[in-house]
């Protein structure tokens, strides 16, 4: 599966902060749960992605 393969699986997707300083990304469905710990850095890093690729999909939706 790859990013551009539909996909019917439903999942949760949660984001926190822990209790020892790091960004958690945690994605939950059906039998798999999936805890990402990153440091603050790494999570703007993501974010930044996110970001990035949001501005991407939203230009080819004007196209």
């Amino acid at each position: 599966m790859g990013i551009n393969t539909p996909s019917e699986i439903e999942t949760n997707l949660q984001i926190g902060p822990t209790d020892t300083g790091m960004v958690r990304i945690y994605v939950s469905g059906g039998a798999i749960e999936l805890p990402m710990d990153f440091d603050p850095d790494e999570a703007d890093e993501i974010a930044q992605e996110i970001i990035a690729a949001a501005k991407g999909a939203r230009s080819l939706l004007k196209s």
